[in-house]
This record gives C-alpha cells, sequence and structure tokens, in this order.
C-alpha cells in the first residue's frame, strides 16, 4: 500500500500543474481623432473572432468610458495585436499583464 501511496503523491507536484502561460489585457484608450467607425473597423480586423457588432458596442464603451478592453489572452498574441492596432492609429494603454 505505501508504495502506490509514494508513486501518486509524487505523480502531480501542484507548483508545476497550475502554472500558467503569462496573460495580458489589451485596452484602448478614448481620443480625439480616430473616428467610431476606424475603431471598429481596426477591432474587426486585427483581433480574431470579433464580431462587426461587438466592435461597434467597445468603440462606444471608448467614448463613454474614456478605454475598453478589447481583449485577453496569452501575452505573445496580445503583443502582436497590441502592436497591429498602435499601427493602425489607435490610441492604447501600455499592455496590461494579468
Amino acid at each position: 500500500m505505501d508504495q502506490i501511496t509514494d508513486s501518486t503523491t509524487t505523480v502531480l507536484d501542484p507548483k508545476t500543474t497550475k502554472r500558467k502561460y503569462p496573460e495580458a489585457r489589451i485596452i484602448v484608450l478614448d481620443d480625439n481623432f480616430n473616428s467610431f467607425e476606424h475603431v471598429a473597423n481596426c477591432l474587426v480586423t486585427i483581433i480574431p473572432g470579433m464580431s462587426e457588432k461587438r466592435s461597434w458596442e467597445l468603440a462606444v464603451e471608448v467614448d463613454r468610458e474614456g478605454s475598453a478592453e478589447v481583449w485577453r489572452g496569452p501575452l505573445e498574441q496580445a503583443e502582436l495585436y497590441h502592436q497591429q492596432l498602435v499601427s493602425k492609429g489607435l490610441t492604447m494603454a501600455p499592455l496590461e499583464k494579468t
């Protein structure tokens, strides 16, 4: 019985099994020069799976609230999408690691 207990207790180490890949949030900031249409078009073009309806909702949120989280996920993908949105002229918050 001890052998079985010993072998099963060493199989899973909670320190390694709960380790997560770093994630980040992409946040678009309000500005005085990008139109709703431009923000929505950039989001739907760059963020995978973004619907046209959701992109417009986020553009409105940016205008009303001053910012909106437009995507959250793995850090490497976040860096790419963030860079692409910056290159389209959107005003972006620095990547926020979660």
